[in-house]
């Protein structure tokens, strides 16, 4: 009796797995009659095995046939028969004649019946004709082909990733896991265990470890069933994309009406899978769409999709924090602060090793580009609320175009959040961000490079006094010294880092007076418009980039001056704003009065701030009594030389500071008495009984004798810092000015009265070279040093003290040297051969004794060895005029 059928598959050149056209689900396995084909096996295949599977899987697959069944094995169950194909084909002749299988010699050995016996002798015919013809497995030796079940070592992805090849689908396990043959040459082929690339498809129905029964995902067994439909014994195109970790093979699989996985994403019988993304790369475009098409739909997988509810409208916004690497505040053009987070990216997380070293890193790279910066905001989810953070938007933050996120992700600043399955809110360059990421792995970049970065120090100058006199004269001979408002203390008080320095300061803007803003406390309320003066400076000054001019330090370690952003004064506009009022004598004494006193009057006119119930009647009662004081302090306010300084002295250089303070010894008594003191000092700490250590930790300001590192000899010295923890305490040789980090075992007690500095006091005076300002850059400035230690080093000179400053402590000098032959001329100076040799400039900002007359010719005299400087391209000028901007 003849049956209608299905062919599901082949499992060799001789049997056919047919299912029932009206229950796909039916199946029964029929082998061919009479005849035997080589077989196919894991442990090695038969010669032509293969080829002969090959040529019935082509003929029959996924057609129907009329088939009836010959005989039963009794012992197996086994069921032989026939086959006809719709146009005409009869199995097993077909095969017989093409050589494909052998008619068995048993064949009709117990058969009674004619026709069936009639029917074999046609099969020994035309098996007859095949070997004559030297057809199939009749052609001779060779036929055999060598099956790998695995992908061996790594050379495999060497030779064949990216390449698209031919394969066979033998089995599906889901739908996203299938049994392929590659055939990647005539004599080998890999038989491999193979992940549809892009999706993840619900599991299906299998059996565990412990034999028990795991039940299929939802749609699991579908999607399988989708695919075995589809792709069962089909020849496909596999473009080979990687492997997983597991080692199985990851391939793109292309039916001849394209890629299978768009076809199941679009059913919705699977999701995108992240982790493939960078192995497909722009290829995963067309997968995502195919996923949304399923969404929108809600088709199986999707079925309670809920598309997502926030506003994607873009808007503008300016950036006016920078919270970490991947959150910023922002304002919009309605004055709304907004937290937002960037979609899909993470910046460097404190608790992994590896990646904190990078977070001050990834946060400066972000406030260079995006403080105070327009930028267009489009909302792409909500990440909500948690014990340590409250809710707030993520986003798709662009500038100019360009996405911040993706740029943090390629410099290596930031990385990519691994979304949950049905986590919508993500970026939708999620793709691109997985593919800069691996190219930044690939070129180490940022956080990725395995090397921590230099953790940049910042001294605090303003600790104490002390420290600030230090600093203070270095300062305030630069113009504009670059840096960065780290912290907003009030309106007029901030903490600036100044980066080429290593320092940071506590900057007071000269010339006004904010309002106190509220402190910690409840109780402490501030005052008047302190909050508000506060809030503007957060919003113009906080992490922005930054120049300050120094003019003088307070009583407690601040440096007084002017505050520029955007080269605009800050003191200007906050008294502009009416949210600070000009103090008349210092603003004089800074030199910016009129600026700031033109501000306050619009600010009054305006009642802007404070001023909101100014009465201009008592404008002039006001001015008159500010006149007053004004001109009593201003007595004191310059300091003015009318006689050419004839303060000549013998000296020696000892030591010139990374910031070019020169540090001086003068010839004569002092020398003589500190070569007698210092004899006396050696062998006093030659003798062992005068091996004691400190009693107690050291503290700044402490007289010590310290080991020098160089020689091994003690000296007299100051502690200038200390570090507990470290057990070390940064010391300055007061006789020699120059300074170095020690341990305390290396220090002793200075409380020998023969040795103190009643009896002899330090040597080393603290001098700067008059009229001359050195380069800000580091590397010029290193210049300007070498040359001067060249100029001066185991010389002696002659210095003329021009103004000493009692209160920096540090003389203003022009330095000679008697031996050189162009000091002839009285102009001819160190201080000029550094400007003439381009290693310093003029003076940009002239202290008051600097602009008296008499030292009009000394200043022409510098500036035309500036001037020659300039045209000849020496030191700073060698790529043009520095001064230009």
């Amino acid at each position: 009796m003849a049956y209608l059928a299905n062919v599901k598959s082949v499992l060799s050149g001789d049997t056919l797995v047919l299912t029932s056209p009206n229950n796909p689900a039916a199946e029964r396995t029929l082998s061919l009659a009479y005849v035997s084909a080589p077989r196919l096996s894991k442990d090695g295949d038969e010669p032509y095995a293969f080829q002969s599977r090959e040529f019935l899987r082509n003929l029959v697959v996924g057609k129907q046939v009329k088939f009836s069944v010959s005989y039963t094995i009794p012992n197996s169950g086994r069921e032989y028969g026939t086959a006809l194909l719709q146009d005409g084909t009869q199995l097993p002749e077909a095969a017989v004649k093409a050589g494909w299988v052998k008619v068995r010699e048993d064949a009709g050995r117990k058969e009674e019946s004619e026709e069936i016996l009639d029917k074999i002798n046609s099969l020994r015919s035309l098996e007859a004709q095949a070997k004559d013809e030297g057809k199939g497995v009749h052609a001779g030796p060779g036929g055999a082909i060598e099956v790998q079940h695995d992908l061996g070592g790594p050379e495999f992805m060497t030779q064949w990733k990216g390449k698209t090849v031919d394969g066979i689908i033998e089995r599906i396990f889901a739908g996203d896991r299938l049994l392929v043959r590659l055939l990647l040459t005539e004599k080998k082929h890999w038989q491999v265990v193979t992940l549809v690339a892009g999706i993840r498809a619900p599991a299906t129905e299998r059996t565990g470890p412990n034999g028990q029964i795991q039940p299929a995902e939802e749609f699991g067994n579908e999607a399988r069933a989708f695919v075995e439909t589809r792709l069962l014994q089909r020849q496909v195109k596999v473009k080979i994309v990687g492997a997983s970790p597991q080692g199985q093979l990851v391939g793109a699989i292309i039916h001849p009406r394209g890629n299978i996985a768009e076809f199941l994403l679009k059913e919705g019988l699977a999701r995108c899978n992240d982790f493939h993304s960078t192995l497909l790369g722009p290829d995963m475009a067309a997968l995502r769409a195919a996923e949304k098409e399923a969404q929108a739909a809600r088709r199986r997988l999707h079925k309670g999709f809920v598309a997502k509810t926030t506003d994607s409208k873009e808007t503008d916004a300016t950036v006016i924090k920078i919270i970490g690497a991947d959150t910023i505040l922002v304002r919009n053009k309605a004055g709304v602060e907004k937290r937002i987070s960037f979609s899909s990216v993470r910046g460097p997380r404190a608790a992994e090793a590896s990646e904190a070293p990078f977070r001050d890193e990834a946060k400066e790279f972000l406030r260079k580009k995006l403080i105070g910066k327009h930028v267009r905001i489009s909302v792409d989810g909500t990440k909500p609320a948690s014990d340590d953070f409250e809710a707030r938007d993520v986003a798709t933050v662009t500038r100019e175009g360009k996405n911040i996120g993706l740029q943090l992700v390629q410099e290596g600043y930031a990385s990519v959040i691994r979304h949950r399955k049905d986590d919508t809110d993500r970026a939708p360059n999620y793709d691109e961000l997985l593919a800069a990421q691996e190219t930044a792995k690939e070129q180490k970049k940022g956080m990725w490079s395995g090397k921590p970065p230099k953790a940049k120090q910042y001294v605090d100058m303003s600790e104490s006094v002390q420290k600030a006199k230090l600093q203070v004269g270095t300062l305030s001979r630069q113009r504009k010294v670059p840096g960065i408002v780290d912290f907003c203390k009030s309106g007029s008080r901030f903490t600036i880092l100044i980066p080429r320095e290593s320092i940071k300061i506590t900057l007071v803007l000269a010339g006004i007076r904010a309002p106190r803003a509220p402190g910690r406390t409840a109780q402490d309320k501030g005052e008047p418009f302190g909050q508000e003066a506060l809030d503007l400076a957060n919003r113009r000054c906080n992490q922005r980039d930054c120049e300050i001019d120094v003019h003088d330090i307070d009583k407690v370690g601040g440096f007084i001056g002017d505050l520029y952003v955007n080269r605009e004064s800050f003191a200007k506009v906050l008294v502009e704003e009416g949210l600070a009022s000009v103090h008349r004598y210092s603003a004089e004494k800074s030199g910016n009065a009129t600026e700031l006193l033109a501000a306050e009057g619009r600010a009054k006119q305006a009642r802007k701030g404070m001023w909101h119930d100014w009465d201009p009647s008592q404008e002039a009662a006001e001015e008159e009594g500010d006149g007053a004081a004004a001109e009593t302090a201003g007595a004191d306010a310059s300091v003015t030389i009318d006689k050419k300084p004839e303060d000549y002295r013998d000296i020696v250089v000892t030591n010139i500071d990374s910031n070019g303070r020169i540090k001086v010894q003068e010839i004569g008594a002092g020398t003589d008495a500190l070569e007698a003191m210092m004899d006396q000092f050696r062998q006093f700490h030659l003798n062992p009984t005068n091996n004691a250590p400190l009693k107690d930790a050291p503290k700044a300001g402490d007289y010590v004798a310290a080991q020098f590192s160089e020689d091994g000899e003690w000296y007299r010295a100051r502690v200038r810092s200390n570090d507990r923890a470290a057990k070390v305490a940064e010391v300055v040789y007061i006789d020699y000015g120059n300074s170095e980090k020690q341990p305390w075992s290396k220090l002793r007690p200075l409380t020998q009265p023969q040795f103190s500095v009643q009896k002899l006091k330090p040597q080393a005076i603290d001098t700067q070279l008059s009229f001359v300002q050195l380069p800000n850059s580091e590397d010029y400035l290193r210049d300007a040093v070498n040359f001067l230690y060249d100029l001066t080093e185991g010389r002696k000179l002659v210095g003329c003290f021009d103004y000493v400053d009692t209160k920096e402590g540090v003389s203003y000098v022009t330095l000679y040297d008697p031996a050189s032959e162009k000091s002839a001329s009285a102009t001819e100076s160190v201080n000029r051969r550094v400007v003439l040799e381009g290693h310093a400039l003029v003076a940009r900002k002239l202290k008051a004794w600097e602009k008296s007359k008499v030292f009009e010719p000394v200043l022409k005299s510098l500036r035309e060895a500036e001037k020659e400087a300039k045209e000849g391209r020496r030191g700073v000028w060698e790529y043009g005029d520095i001064t230009e901007d």
